[in-house]
């Protein structure tokens, strides 16, 4: 493995533990003990979803862009595109159904656009990295 997935999958396994912290308010969510309108449970749960599933994902990864002959941006973004879109993707959930009572998203989807744009370029980066090493 090399210094940089290493490094790397630390981060990524740290950052789980925010996953499960994440975790816990979604069942204070599920338990009624934090007021939420179906539509912030719906969002908390597709936020949560996304964290974990990306960040393993993630971990996935660094291993295989070790296996490509990669080297620069197109390295930088194998190994970097899936993490980045597991920060925005699920704050954009989080972010645009935060506030009292509230039934609609709001600007803060963009951060769900945009992260689903950089985890396209991150796996396309990746994938067309491996196979062409």
């Amino acid at each position: 493995m090399s210094d940089e997935s290493r490094t790397l999958a630390g981060i990524l396994l740290l950052s789980l533990v925010t996953v499960e912290t994440g975790g816990a308010y979604m069942l204070a969510i599920v338990r009624g003990k934090v007021p939420a309108t179906p539509f912030q449970e719906k969002f908390a749960r597709a936020g949560h979803a996304h964290a974990g599933v990306l960040l393993l994902l993630g971990l996935l990864c660094q291993l295989l862009a070790d296996a490509t002959t990669q080297t620069g941006f197109f390295d930088w973004l194998s190994r970097a595109g899936v993490p980045i879109a597991a920060l925005l993707m699920p704050g954009g959930f989080f972010f645009a159904s935060m506030g009292k009572g509230r039934t609609e998203p709001n600007g803060f989807m963009a951060m769900v656009v945009v992260g689903a744009v950089v985890l396209a370029a991150g796996l396309l980066s990746l994938g067309i990295g491996l196979l062409t090493a």
